[in-house]
């Protein structure tokens, strides 16, 4: 666990260079405003060990799939979110001397502060070259908001030992890689490098996917505030355009550049006026100026905070942790173009591809309906909606037939792009994460057009899939499930996983029930939605059959239900018996060694107590709880959040803490020991979910909020906002008292532990 953040409300604060620690800052200070994203590479020259990362939302390469030998129904590719043409870069030099962090002699007073509250990010310090130059350098850096096409850099260079020439080369370089690459293919075609006067412009499509983008830039320099009228020197090459700028600059003045750059894309403007569509967005950004950009950003940012805070009062690590994970997740998706989804890195780092995952519908969902306008988490459902051909095709390829949907474990377009045949073929229990969403979507919002409209394809699909996908058991008299790899991936090819069986018979008999429901409310759409999908009374019968006659593992001597079948033939051997030299053991241990021990990577027969605790007692959960949770080595980013919410709820509030601040501080203290590959973005909304269903214990009940509101020992008191059903409710936990302040323009009624309770608007309720 590494702890060099210093640890403060708002801000993300580093002090002191240190080299070893450069790939994991460019993780923790990634910035990014839903259209792009970048990890916190320097803008000058470092020749020093450096993972870069521009990314553009949408932006993917087929990367040809690389296994040892090929099965039938392995995708043809892994989709890769590509390193984009890099527009940040300024070569500084000082009298001639590359001003780079690996070579200078002295780097002092350095510090970094991601701002959150505000959205901007800055490193401040004084370096002194190797030809003895000083300077002193303030960077500030951010991704607009409001122009999301745009990125702004104020480079500012103070004289510290005498008159010195700076000379600024900004610049465009389209000549780059990925980190991870199957086979080394060139992913861009750079088509055109142009400059104009102070503005520069490359033009570049990806291979196969053919994504045009134009990635431009436009630079002016300032001495002590005021412009200046230099006209840069021109530099081209085949993949690179650079300005140079010279100016002499006497002992305490200082040298600024603001830079502005970023990317148009062919999925938002025709690919023949991309060049055009830049100078606008140039335009745009110089008009306003980099001060009144700044601003913007800044009000901004108030307008998201007012929304999505959460406040913590007595401890200032578990406050940093939850508003970076908010930050974080804000930056990545924030619902504007229905195309897009949430990748588990957002836009810090290559790893998984930066496709989309189950996470999106099991952990993001909540996060985006609570914090935001409902229509933003309808518009990640409708996104599951626009692939269900795919999901079908998907299926096919597999040998399913009649319509039957298999959503992809990991997609950029629809198509499954995952190359490990465990989690292609066999965790399928994702498909059950899609159909708990749309209910999830309906309990919060009660917006219920949804499944008519759309949803209720995606459930027959989905039924149709564990239908065909379960076999019937002479030995059992049961339909069992077999060959799946549950949500702990430590486990494959096992039978029965109890997680993904009670899933199918939970999807079965909830697409049945919307089936008569929409028949019954919506009766257009029910014809519409059988004649499409050519579903028969018979067939329904069928998957009735299935989910009735589901199998469950279940140990009688245990008074548990069974991971799998299996599980009780592993030497039972609890992790705090573990020696600590052999973890993590996805990175101790071997393969072989992992599948055949009774580790759990993250929640699984726990995962199904948290999506239906409704289904099961308060003892049941404790009973389940205190199995498995000694056998789980938390090392998926998505299982502390789990495990918190469900420890809280069992009252055990010290190890709700410790969960959460792991989610929390997940990536801030490197857990797992791998931020420098990026963050654990769609674990993020599991960190809210452990405050606001854990610690508040909110829930939806008979139709109404309900709130079962705890708190740590370590705090005073915290505080969140919910957007339910167009109304925004303030709850604020105490020691002694929870308050409730409700915004809008009627009366709304709530459970406060157990008890019915009216909020009248404006009104401080406190209890």
């Amino acid at each position: 666990m590494q702890e060099y953040i210093k640890a403060d409300p708002w801000s993300i604060i580093e002090e002191g260079f240190d080299r070893e620690l450069v790939k994991s800052s460019e993780s923790i200070f990634s910035i990014g405003n839903g259209a792009m994203g970048q990890r916190a590479n320097f803008e000058e020259q470092y020749t020093g060990e450096t993972f870069q990362g521009s990314y553009i939302a949408g932006v993917y390469y087929p990367d040809k799939t690389r296994v040892g030998w090929w099965k039938n129904g392995y995708p043809e590719y892994f989709a890769k979110v590509l390193n984009a043409p890099n527009w940040i870069g300024i070569g500084v030099y000082i009298d001639g001397e590359v001003l780079d962090l690996n070579t200078c002699k002295k780097v002092e007073g350095f510090s970094r502060e991601l701002n959150m509250k505000e959205g901007w990010y800055q490193r401040v310090f004084t370096a002194v070259l190797p030809n003895d130059a000083k300077v002193s350098i303030k960077v500030t850096r951010f991704l607009s908001l409001d122009l999301d096409e745009v990125g702004a850099i104020n480079y500012e260079v103070k004289a510290e030992s005498g008159d010195v020439e700076i000379k600024f080369v900004p610049y465009l370089d389209s000549g780059i890689t990925n980190e991870d690459s199957n086979w080394d293919d060139k992913f861009w075609n750079t088509t055109s490098v142009t400059s104009e006067a102070n503005q520069a412009f490359i033009e570049a499509h990806t291979m196969k996917t053919n994504f045009e983008t134009c990635t431009f830039m436009e630079s002016r320099l300032f001495l002590n505030g005021q412009a200046l009228d230099n006209k840069p020197a021109e530099q081209t090459a085949e993949f690179r355009v650079a300005h140079e700028f010279v100016q002499t600059v006497k002992k305490g003045e200082t040298l600024a550049l603001h830079k502005f750059g970023g990317y148009v894309v062919s999925r938002n403007h025709k690919a023949s006026a991309l060049v055009e569509a830049s100078k606008k967005s140039l335009a745009k950004a110089f008009n306003l100026g980099f001060e009144a950009l700044l601003d913007k950003q800044k009000q901004a940012w108030a307008k998201i905070w007012e929304m999505s805070d959460i406040t913590i009062e007595g401890d200032i690590k578990a406050q940093q942790g939850i508003r970076f994970n908010i930050f974080q997740l804000n930056q990545t998706y924030l619902g504007k173009d229905s195309h897009l989804n949430i990748g588990p890195k957002g836009f810090t780092g290559e790893k998984y591809g930066g496709s989309t995952y189950w996470d999106t519908e099991a952990y993001c969902i909540p996060f985006y309906m609570a914090t935001k306008d409902q229509n933003v988490a309808r518009s990640l459902l409708k996104y599951r909606y626009n692939h269900l051909e795919k999901a079908i095709e998907n299926a096919q390829k597999l040998g399913f037939s009649n319509g039957a949907a298999l959503y992809p474990m990991v997609t950029m377009n629809g198509e499954e792009c995952h190359n490990e045949w465990e989690i292609t073929f066999e965790e399928i229990h994702r498909n059950g994460a899609i159909a708990f969403a749309i209910y999830n979507y309906y309990r919060f919002t009660g917006d219920y057009s949804y499944i008519p409209e759309m949803g209720l394809e995606v459930l027959i699909g989905i039924a149709r899939f564990w239908h065909q996908r379960a076999n019937f058991s002479a030995l059992k008299d049961k339909y069992v499930i077999l060959g799946v790899t549950g949500p702990n991936e430590y486990e494959n090819n096992v039978n029965n996983n109890w997680y993904t069986n009670y899933l199918a018979k939970w999807c079965i008999d909830f697409t049945i029930e919307q089936l008569q429901k929409v028949d019954d409310g919506y009766n257009e759409d029910y014809n519409r939605i059988i004649g499409k999908t050519k579903l028969t009374d018979a067939e329904v019968t069928q998957w009735a059959k299935v989910a009735d006659n589901m199998y469950f593992p279940y140990s009688e001597d245990k008074g548990v239900f069974l991971q799998q079948d299996g599980f009780l033939d592993k030497q039972l051997v609890t992790v705090s018996e573990l020696p600590k030299a052999q973890r993590p053991i996805n990175q101790k241990w071997s393969w072989d060694r992992i599948l055949r021990s009774p580790y759990i990577k993250q929640a699984d027969v726990l995962q199904c107590f948290y999506f239906f605790e409704d289904h099961f007692t308060k003892e049941q959960l404790e009973k389940h709880y205190d199995f498995y949770e000694p056998f789980t080595v938390h090392e998926s980013s998505l299982s502390p959040c789990v495990h918190s919410i469900q420890a809280a709820k069992l009252n055990r509030m010290q190890q709700a803490y410790t969960f959460y601040l792991r989610t929390s501080r997940l990536d801030l203290d490197d857990y797992n020991r791998e931020v420098e590959e990026g963050l654990h973005i769609t674990s993020m909304a599991g960190t809210w979910m452990s405050i606001v269903e854990g610690f508040g214990g909110m829930r939806v009940v008979d139709d109404k909020l309900s709130f079962e509101p705890k708190i740590p020992e370590q705090w005073e008191a915290y505080s969140f906002k919910i957007n339910f059903r167009d109304r925004i409710l303030k709850v604020t936990v105490k020691k002694d008292s929870t308050e409730l302040l409700l915004n809008g323009q009627e009366d709304m009624s709530i459970r406060l532990k157990g008890e019915r309770i009216v909020l009248e608007p404006n009104k401080i309720k406190v209890v």
